[in-house]
């Protein structure tokens, strides 16, 4: 059975993967791809989208396997028509992802990033102590989780024994209207799938003044045209972001010209434990296939 996982995975990951069967095909490799499509049976996606063009390429095509929870970047319609099976893996990265927004969360209240360039710079190690006014404590501010599934559940007991207080809004649970957590909120950070409901869903201009903006769900649930402009004003003091609108981003993007925007490229989800959970239950998947047998998690 023909099984490619579309991902920039290094030669160790490779060498794991062979003798299992799968084949690993970097995104930005287009030709290596295209080789490989026509005899595909399995794919295993993670970011490039699996367009209805990808799909009709791929005539034996049975089954694509979201490494992850999001399916916004496959075709699911297309998939349908040929009866493709979509499937996702929830929770498979949620701690991953969870510990990246905490370590955004901080990051931008101690401004790391302009620490780290500040003591690596000549005589920068006195100057980083002039930033010391934009320093601030998890503890004792109140963080808005915007979403409330496996990804803020696990961050809502670290934040609360950290000392902050922490209100959630989703559409099925929550202990703030959405309204009240943007307003009152120091740190609103965001845990929605994107979908045309939730597209640019946040409204950067209804949040408390100078609160801090994470973003480790998807860059399509922010105006980023209108975040630019709040950190200009004095809206937000700073933002961290693992998403953007459009990826890969690119450097000269408006929102990485500002310091206190702290900026990752789409990792937050990627450690070695998730890399592991999530090739385990995608052979299990191709197993069920094989077999006949029903598909965990299956979305179309």
């Amino acid at each position: 059975m023909s099984i490619v996982f579309h991902f920039d995975g290094t030669e160790a990951l490779r060498q794991r993967l062979e003798p299992l069967g799968v084949t690993l095909c970097p995104e930005n490799d287009e030709a290596a791809f295209e080789r490989l499509v026509p005899e595909m049976e399995v794919l295993w996606h993670v970011l490039k989208p699996v367009t209805a063009a990808v799909i009709a390429r791929a005539p034996k095509l049975r089954l694509i396997q979201k490494i992850g929870i999001g399916v916004n970047t496959i075709d699911l319609e297309a998939a349908k028509r040929r009866g493709i099976a979509v499937c996702n893996l929830p929770g498979s990265n949620s701690r991953a992802v969870a510990e990246m927004t905490l370590l955004l969360m901080l990051a931008c209240l101690r401004r790391l990033p302009q620490l780290n360039d500040l003591v690596r710079s000549d005589h920068g190690w006195y100057k980083s102590w002039e930033l010391q006014d934009a320093f601030g404590e998890l503890g004792g501010r109140t963080v808005g989780l915007v979403g409330y599934g496996a990804v803020p559940q696990i961050l809502h007991p670290v934040l609360e024994a950290l000392g902050a207080k922490v209100l959630f809004w989703s559409r099925s649970r929550r202990n703030a209207a959405y309204e009240e957590l943007l307003v009152v909120s120091d740190i609103v950070s965001l845990h929605l799938p994107l979908t045309a409901q939730t597209q640019r869903i946040l409204d950067v201009r209804k949040l408390k003044r100078g609160a801090i903006l994470i973003n480790t769900a998807r860059g399509g649930l922010v105006d980023e045209e209108a975040v630019v402009q709040a950190l200009q004003d004095g809206t937000l003091s700073a933002a961290g972001l693992d998403v953007f609108a459009e990826e890969p981003g690119r450097p000269d993007h408006p929102l990485l010209r500002h310091k206190n925007v702290v900026a990752a490229p789409h990792l937050a989800w990627l450690t070695g434990e998730t890399l592991q959970r999530s090739i385990e239950a995608a052979l299990r998947n191709v197993n069920k296939m094989r077999t006949g047998v029903s598909l965990e998690n299956r979305v179309a």
